[in-house]
């Protein structure tokens, strides 16, 4: 990893944290434009590690691609401070929302701002979905047909397999690299171990925290931390059947309105763990959910770090590097086309996300300037008068 100053290294993720907005899929693009191809701050081969690690790994892709940097930079300490210095932007904003939404019940404004950024963020994705897999896969045919598979896959099943990147890893390994090497459980022991680690960690903060709302709003969102796999686009569904049918903690309203706010404002889309935390158990609530849900995310980049650090030069552990790098890219267009069928269903709607394709590619307009845009347009189509 290229040396630059500590100061310049962490200001890159605070502004990443702040003005990222897209989601996980396009905060990694953001971040192979800027630090592989514009600012060379590490190499290509870097950036992929992190991204297959973090699609065998649980939670969102973004932030651990970011703890992966971290961590390659200045270890487990450097893993938790560049994360905490990505994720501190969107906590603050979502907490100061939600604070506003507990006083006012609902905020409709939100509403006209998704119709008009939500488009203009398929548009975005699409983008950064192209882009990481002609990074990946060049001219392989048998990565593009990998990428093309999960892409069918995940627009069909509106879901992201986890056991699909390992099974696609897999077989670039026999295709490869065969495949004595399989008979050494490294892998799969690295795999499963993360889950059992998370729990581990909820059971000790929800009772240091004390409270039974606080203790299982914690455990809740401990296992969703654990056990989910891939952008916003599988956790969704996971937490409204916690939230809303399981502890009956919001209504299925607030709890859109959670989701818009971690699809409209900069970061994770997990932060929405911050605004359902708040509404449940104030600020308190929020802080324990936004811990929870990422120490989970935060131990499956560093425990199995050092381990794949030291043979990330073997031939089995690169072909699994392809395999499951590829397997994300084609996870990423079918979540384009999944979400698109969701945000993209009238002509407004489609007529917002054609232009920002546009900008984006001819004239190569700055997202955050593009989500300003666009969030105006919501607002003029469907402000509730």
């Amino acid at each position: 990893m290229r040396t630059v100053p500590q100061r310049t290294f962490l200001g890159y993720f605070l502004g990443l944290g702040t003005w990222g907005f897209g989601g996980p899929i396009a905060s990694v693009g953001y971040m192979q434009r800027d630090l592989v191809e514009r600012r060379a701050w590490l190499s290509r081969k870097d950036f992929l590690d992190g991204v297959a690690l973090g699609q065998t790994m649980p939670g969102p892709l973004a932030a651990q691609v970011v703890m992966w940097l971290g961590y390659l930079r200045a270890g487990t300490i450097g893993a938790l401070v560049t994360a905490a210095t990505f994720i501190a932007p969107s906590f603050l904003l979502v907490l100061a929302v939600a604070v506003a939404y507990a006083h006012y019940q609902g905020l409709p404004v939100v509403q006209g701002l998704f119709h008009g950024i939500a488009p203009a963020v398929m548009a975005i994705i699409a983008v950064a979905a192209y882009k990481l897999a002609r990074l990946t896969n060049h001219r392989n045919r048998r990565l593009w047909a990998i990428s093309a598979v999960l892409a069918v896959i995940t627009a069909l099943t509106g879901a992201e397999i986890a056991l699909l990147f390992i099974a696609a890893g897999l077989l670039m390994i026999v295709l490869d690299a065969p495949p004595s090497w399989l008979r050494r459980p490294t892998r799969p022991a690295v795999t499963i171990a993360v889950p059992g680690l998370g729990p581990l960690a909820g059971k000790a903060l929800a009772v240091a925290i004390g409270g039974s709302t606080v203790l299982a709003l914690g455990w809740f969102f401990l296992k969703a931390g654990a056990f989910i796999f891939g952008s916003g686009l599988a956790i969704v569904p996971f937490l409204r059947e916690g939230v809303v049918h399981q502890h009956h903690w919001l209504t299925d309203g607030q709890f859109l309105d959670a989701v818009a706010m971690g699809l409209i404002t900069p970061g994770p889309v997990v932060i929405t763990a911050t605004f359902i935390g708040y509404l449940v158990a104030g600020w308190q609530g929020a802080l324990v959910a936004t811990v929870a849900i990422f120490t989970p995310i935060f131990l499956g980049v560093v425990v199995p770090g050092r381990w794949f650090i030291r043979h990330r030069d073997n031939r089995q552990i690169q072909a699994f590097v392809k395999g499951a790098t590829a397997a994300a890219a084609g996870a990423i267009a079918g979540a384009v086309v999944v979400l698109s069928r969701q945000t993209i269903t009238d002509w407004p709607s489609v007529t917002i996300a054609m232009v920002a394709l546009g900008l984006l590619l001819k004239w190569k307009v700055k997202e955050p300037i593009l989500v300003g845009l666009s969030a105006a347009a919501g607002l003029a189509l469907h402000w509730p008068w």
